[in-house]
């Protein structure tokens, strides 16, 4: 590659991004971690083992406890026999220190004191495969305060994940009906998450099986080791700004446009159905959608096409009624099919208290911990979501240009992605298609990639180059480009040969499909196609 070309590369990249990210990251580690597991179930202590391995936690901060091997725990279990027992663990082992904390007198109320956390080791409690999932409602949980809450939230049933967050001031008199206001929410300082503030950051290795939950610090490893890429999706519901339930579009169509100008390649579907199975979603880094109960779609592929580190979230009430399976509500499902990271709801949340995934991702691409954005993005604790990952796992852990030049430098294939990452960036920031287009036209990745091919295709299409972009689309498809991403191609080839009346073309494009995915969704639209442009071809050469 022309040094010039790739100094210049480089300073755009460390530009454009640079100031997002300086100042943010935390570099989190592993003793800052308390791990929990269910000495009920034997393969609990074997992602507890496999993730302090990994993340180099201290053993002293290795916990076990008898639980049920349920997913639900009632209110009286998860007392007695784990958050009592937790804070006795922690303060035994001098990972916590509880004290007095005193308050002056301010704007006419007086000096108070409570009792907290004060010192705290450990930010961050993994809680692996087996520890249940949510608490039960308890009909004999009887509180002053429940009268004060509105009567929809008049609930004590949790998520065991939000539940514990609160553990720093569980000394408190805190109530358990309705949902317990999150200081933290949208917070911008990564560090003034941690317990001596009063939250403990909660995270679960888990999943329909033992392998998928003992995976995912895996998958959140590889991607700090190589980088964070691939494509983002978000399916809204095309709502109108008048409607109630507008909030949830607008996270979503934020969290889009965040994408974009972090320079992935980002699809957005306004339509008020979910994307359905004939839609091809390759490398997909991030997926945010809604309003659905069950996984549909793409998401019925067994080959989902999820790259390592991807975030992926459907936003619905009972999201995580159950994580132990591939084909109930979303969480289980999404971890089946590659997800490395997800939340979700075990109980009614009500929109207002889901996670606001727009500021998830933007503090994602800051530098955040996956714990950290997590529970940033949460209005309430003591409620319904849990969060499913390793909360250590930090997308963008290291500066785009030094991502770069360690990918050139060990020849690693992803370098595809940091190119076409740059020029994504470029094109956010107003640089035109053709001085993009010259760019990728003289790095030598080009020739060999799938991906840069495609978008070089893209930026002949849009600078009204139909012939270049089409013979662009075709070299993409010698490339080995993934299944996802052909039948994507395919398509667009189609399309484009059918206006530049290449009706032939066009034909072989659509035989060529039906070949090399016969058993994809769209399969026997496209038959039906090919036999009219058969018929049409045929009806030519008579006259």
């Amino acid at each position: 590659m022309n040094s010039l070309l790739e100094t210049r590369a480089l300073r755009h990249l460390a530009l454009l991004i640079f100031l997002a990210l300086s100042g943010h990251s935390t570099h989190a580690g592993g003793d800052e971690v308390v791990v929990i597991y269910n000495a009920r179930v034997p393969e609990s202590k074997l992602v507890a083992e496999h993730y302090a391995a990994a993340r180099q936690v201290p053993q002293s901060q290795v916990f076990s406890f008898e639980l049920t091997t349920n997913e639900v725990i009632s209110r009286g279990e998860f007392t007695e026999h784990f958050k009592d027992p937790l804070i006795e663990k922690l303060e035994a082992t001098g990972l916590w220190k509880f004290g007095p904390l005193h308050f002056p007198a301010t704007n006419g109320h007086p000096a108070y004191s409570e009792t907290r956390v004060v010192t705290s080791k450990i930010r961050y409690a993994v809680l692996c495969y087996g520890v249940p999932l949510k608490i039960a409602p308890s009909p004999t949980l009887d509180e002053p305060a429940e009268k004060m809450v509105q009567k929809e939230f008049r609930v004590n049933e949790a998520a065991v994940d939000s539940e514990l967050a609160w553990l720093p001031v569980s000394k408190l008199n805190v109530p358990l009906t309705g949902p317990l206001p999150n200081p933290f929410y949208l917070m911008t300082n990564s560090w003034a998450l941690n317990c001596t503030n009063g939250i403990l950051l909660v995270a679960r290795l888990d999943g329909p099986t033992f392998k998928i939950a003992n995976g995912l610090v895996d998958k959140a490893l590889a991607a700090e080791s190589n980088g964070f890429w691939g494509r983002a999706y978000f399916d809204t519901r095309g709502l109108p700004t008048t409607n109630i339930y507008f909030q949830g579009d607008q996270w979503l169509l934020t969290a889009a446009e965040i994408c974009r100008q972090q320079g992935f390649d980002v699809q957005t579907d306004t339509n008020s159905d979910t994307w359905n199975d004939t839609f091809p979603m390759s490398h997909i880094a991030v997926y945010a959608g809604w309003y659905a109960g069950w996984a549909n779609g793409p998401f019925l592929n067994d080959k989902v096409e999820f790259m390592p580190g991807a975030f992926a979230y459907h936003l619905h009430s009972f999201s995580a009624d159950s994580i132990r399976t591939t084909n109930h509500n979303w969480v289980g499902p999404l971890l089946a099919r590659g997800a490395t990271c997800t939340l979700g709801c075990v109980y009614e949340p009500y929109l207002a208290f889901t996670p606001n995934i727009a500021f998830l991702v933007q503090q994602l691409c800051v530098g955040y911990t996956f714990g950290e954005a997590a529970w940033a993005s949460q209005l309430a604790l003591s409620w319904q979501n849990t969060v499913v990952g390793d909360p250590l796992y930090q997308p963008f852990k290291m500066p785009p240009a030094e991502r770069h030049a360690q990918l050139a430098r060990t020849k690693n294939p992803l370098l595809e992605w940091s190119f076409n990452r740059l020029v994504n960036l470029d094109l956010a920031r107003g640089i035109r298609a053709p001085q993009l287009a010259q760019f990728l036209e003289q790095i030598p990745q080009t020739t060999s990639s799938a991906v840069l091919t495609e978008k070089l295709a893209e930026l002949y299409d849009a600078q009204g180059k139909p012939s270049s972009a089409i013979d662009a689309w075709q070299r993409a498809l010698t490339l080995q480009p993934s299944v996802q991403q052909r039948i994507r191609i395919r398509r667009l080839l189609t399309e484009k040969l059918l206006v530049a009346e290449r009706v032939t073309e066009a034909a072989e494009n659509i035989r060529r499909a039906i070949k090399e995915a016969p058993t994809f969704a769209d399969a026997p639209k496209l038959r039906v196609q090919l036999q009219a442009l058969e018929q049409k071809i045929a009806a030519a050469k008579k006259k």
